[in-house]
Order: C-alpha cells, then sequence, then structure tokens
C-alpha cells in the first residue's frame, strides 16, 4: 500500500471554492455490459458505447480537471498522452503508466492499495461474496486474485478471461452519491437501491482504512438504521432509512442542504441532522423536499450553485406551483399541487424553531446574501432558459448538474443549447473543452485567472447514463471563499 501523503487534507465548506482534490472513478468494463432488460434495475435509462465515454468524453473531465488540480501530470505533455498507447495508459488505472494523481484522485486505485493488506482483503471478499451469493470455492479464489485485478472484479463485476460472476456496479461513475465532504467530516450514503449497495460496502472499506484518510476516520459519518428496525412490518418499503450524496449540499461553513426525494427519505434526512448537530459538524440543515421522481431522482438534479449569487435551477422547482380553486378543471391539477417542493431550515441553537421558506428561491437568495455575504442582487439561470419544453428537456439531460471547479467556472454537457443561451445572458463565456484544453496547453488561457466561463463537456454517451459532473464527483477539498 501506498505510503500515507502527511498533506492529504480533507475540507469541503461550500461548492464553489477553489477544487483542489476530488475522488472520480473512471468508466469500467461494466458499462459495457449493461444490458437492456436489467438497465433500469441497475439505474440507467439505457445502454450506453463504452469506447465512446472513455475516449471521446470522460477523457476530456480528466484532462480538464488535470489542468486545474495537477498541472504537472499533464501540461507540456498532451501530445504524448494523446498517443495511442500513452493515452491507454494514462487513463487506465491498474496500468503502471497511470496517471495515479493525488488531486484527481480514482477509487479503483484507492481499492487496489487497501486490497493488498491480507486482512482486510479476506474481510471485504467475504463481505461482498455474502452481498452476491457467491460460492465460497470462488470466494477463496478471490481472495488469491492480485489486488489491482480484485479491484478490477469488485467494480467491473468480470474474471480477466470476461467471465461475467455478478453484476457490475455502473453507478460508481457517480461518485458524489456515496458520499458527501461536509468541513472536515465525511458523510457516507446509505443507499436506497440494491444497485449501489455492493459500492457502498467498497467505499466504506476505502474510507475507513485507506492511509489518506486515516486522520478522519473519527469524522467519518455513518446514518445507521432505526433501532430494532428488523421489527417493523414492511421494512422493504416504508420506515427505509435512505440517505445518497446527491441529496447532500455544502452551501456555507456551517450550513448544509439535504433533499428529499426518490432517493433520500426523510428518516434519513431526519438521521443525518442529528449526527449533524450532535458531533457540532454544521449548525444549520435546511431539508428540501422535491417530487419523488424519477426525472429528478436528487438534490443536485435540479439546481446547483455556480457562483456566490448565481445559481441554476429548474423553475418548476423553484416556486411551487400555482393552484387556482376557481378554475373549472382544477382537480386536474391537484397531483401538481402535491408536488410542490418545500423548505424547513433546522437551527442546532434554537431547537423547536424551524424556519419555513416559500419556495426554493427564497432559500438560494438566503444562503447568496446570508451565509456567503453577497452585496449584489442573487441571480438564477433557468434550465433551458425557462422555455417549455426545453426546461424539462435540458434538465433530464443534466442543465442543472454543473460543478464548479471553482466560482464562476462550471462544467456542463453541450447538448443543453438554451441553457447555454441563458448564461451568455447572464455575462458568461462559454467554451468548448476540447478548445479551452489546447488553449491552457498552449498558455493562451490560465487556470487561475479563467472567470466566469460555462466548459461544454461532449455528451452523446455519457448524458444516457443520467448523471452531469456535480454527480461524477466527490471533492474532499476546496478551498475557503475569501
Amino acid at each position: 500500500m501506498s505510503a500515507q501523503n502527511e498533506n492529504f487534507k480533507v475540507k469541503v465548506n461550500t461548492e464553489i471554492g477553489r477544487l483542489r482534490k476530488l475522488l472520480i472513478h473512471s468508466p469500467d468494463s461494466g458499462l459495457g455490459k449493461v444490458v437492456p432488460s436489467k438497465a433500469q434495475d441497475w439505474l440507467f435509462e439505457d445502454i450506453v458505447h463504452l469506447d465512446t465515454i472513455r475516449k471521446g468524453e470522460y477523457d476530456y473531465y480528466v484532462k480538464l480537471l488535470m489542468y486545474f488540480l495537477d498541472p504537472e501530470k499533464i501540461k507540456g505533455k498532451l501530445a504524448h498522452i494523446d498517443s495511442e498507447e500513452a493515452n491507454r495508459a494514462f487513463f487506465k488505472p491498474n496500468d503502471p503508466q497511470f496517471h495515479n494523481s493525488q488531486a484527481v484522485v480514482e477509487v479503483q486505485n484507492l481499492l487496489a492499495e487497501i486490497l493488498e493488506n491480507e486482512s482486510i482483503r479476506k474481510k471485504l471478499v467475504a463481505a461482498v461474496a455474502a452481498i452476491e451469493g457467491c460460492t465460497y470455492k470462488l470466494q477463496l479464489k478471490l481472495v488469491d486474485t492480485a489486488p489491482q485485478e480484485l479491484a478490477e472484479i469488485f467494480i467491473s463485476g468480470t474474471l480477466a478471461d470476461d467471465t461475467m460472476i455478478f453484476a457490475p456496479i455502473p453507478n460508481l461513475i457517480f461518485t458524489r452519491d456515496v458520499g458527501t465532504t461536509i468541513n472536515k467530516h465525511i458523510l457516507l450514503n446509505k443507499p436506497a437501491k440494491k444497485a449501489r449497495v455492493r459500492e457502498t460496502l467498497l467505499m466504506r472499506y476505502i474510507f475507513f482504512n485507506h492511509p489518506y484518510f486515516a486522520e478522519y476516520q473519527n469524522n467519518i459519518i455513518e446514518i445507521p438504521d432505526p433501532t430494532q428496525h428488523f421489527l417493523r412490518p414492511g421494512e422493504e418499503t416504508h420506515y427505509r432509512t435512505t440517505l445518497e450524496g446527491g441529496d447532500v449540499m455544502m452551501v456555507s461553513p456551517n450550513h448544509v442542504l439535504i433533499g428529499c426525494s426518490e432517493r433520500t427519505s426523510e428518516e434519513g434526512a431526519n438521521e443525518a441532522i442529528k449526527l449533524l448537530f450532535e458531533q457540532d459538524v454544521v449548525e444549520k440543515v435546511t431539508v428540501v423536499k422535491i417530487p419523488s421522481k424519477r426525472d429528478y431522482m436528487h438534490l443536485d438534479t435540479v439546481f446547483t450553485q455556480v457562483k456566490r449569487n448565481t445559481w441554476v435551477i429548474l423553475n418548476s422547482i423553484a416556486h411551487s406551483p400555482k393552484y387556482n380553486a376557481s378554475e373549472p378543471i382544477n382537480f386536474l391539477k391537484e397531483p401538481e399541487r402535491l408536488e410542490a417542493t418545500t423548505a424547513i431550515q433546522f437551527n442546532k441553537n434554537k431547537p423547536g424553531e424551524p424556519k419555513y421558506f416559500e419556495h426554493v428561491e427564497a432559500l438560494l437568495n438566503d444562503i447568496s446574501q446570508n451565509d456567503l455575504g453577497c452585496t449584489e442582487p442573487t441571480k438564477i439561470i433557468y434550465s433551458g432558459n425557462n422555455t417549455f419544453p426545453y426546461d424539462s428537456r435540458e434538465q433530464w439531460t443534466d442543465s442543472c448538474n454543473l460543478l464548479a471547479i471553482k466560482e464562476g467556472v462550471v462544467l456542463g454537457y453541450d447538448r443543453n443549447d438554451k441553457t447555454v443561451e441563458a448564461f451568455e445572458a447572464n455575462g458568461f463565456k462559454v467554451v468548448k473543452v476540447q478548445d479551452l484544453i489546447q488553449d491552457l496547453e498552449s498558455g493562451q488561457a490560465n487556470a487561475d485567472t479563467l472567470t466566469d466561463t460555462l466548459i461544454l463537456m461532449p455528451s452523446a454517451e455519457l448524458s444516457r447514463a443520467r448523471g452531469g459532473f456535480h454527480c461524477m464527483s466527490l471533492p474532499i477539498l476546496r478551498d475557503d471563499l475569501s
């Protein structure tokens, strides 16, 4: 196992501070094995073309992250990295020539490193074998498998001879959902779907066993099941304690948002609030209840932050739907009325005195003005430029799921044309990642001086997986806002 990096810090206190370290997982062979009959069980809307995702889309993401977070790994070397053989090695976690960045951190590498410890390897193999119902002989075979190969098997579900022994975990590319960094703590998820149980187990072992996180083991927060939950009737469908990272946002040093959604239950949010307050992690938690629909899935699919005073959001979530009882056909609007979004804020120092927000935009304005001290008016950029039907179409392809590399510099999909127009109307430069990478390599662009920019990322295949770059990132270190 690699030696502990004494400079490896964990701290995130906003969504937009300059990004310094994050966890990602590059698309693995398991994505290329998703079949139509199982796609939705594995939480995919469609099957994807693996080579296109790897070489034509995700690789640009990794390159861009390198220029911002670890430029020594890439600047001046781009031509070599782009050569066919070097390119394959640079992006392949188990290759000796893999980039192995300590800023753009590959989950599969961390997993392989903890598996070098025989005791950990035996325990994790036994746990995975139990979850997946493996035979004891297969369990013994996996224990004797080399750590790098075993890490790949755990993720892809496939042996070196291309034999599938259990399902892949294609959602691991969405590293945000396995946990959230809250100040110097890490809140682990409790998945709502069976398809994500194995990835949660793998990440738990990484956080508790990898030397990178040794100093933070007491800061890892796990969500328990309710006491004697196994005695409750209907446990499979009711009273489940679930929480996923896409529903958790660290918006200011003392304030966390938690979404109640298709994936995070009220019970999960409640347990998280109690633990965050008990351990003095934050002072405020605001719960935002969004419709429990596949269209939305997580809080970060309906809004994300761009700057202190700028947010991108789906308009129908921003304001509760209007309901007019005097209309003759008002009963048709009743289901819509029931999907109204609500936001309630709890303060550790004022128990029993929750604060209610009229709508989500009021909450975002309160964060910008009061938590982050903005003197400028809060700006809202709407998905699809708030134009039907592009608002819903582009939210479906993650127009609201943006990753801020630094304040005002965000990554989004190139297919969301109307949302791009809305960014331009709000004074943002728009640049294709292919062009920006060339400019960063040549010195015509500078990562430190780039401001107010929407970086467009190729998305033909990635968008089929239903998740943007906010989903595909688990920030573990950001700078404080000045």
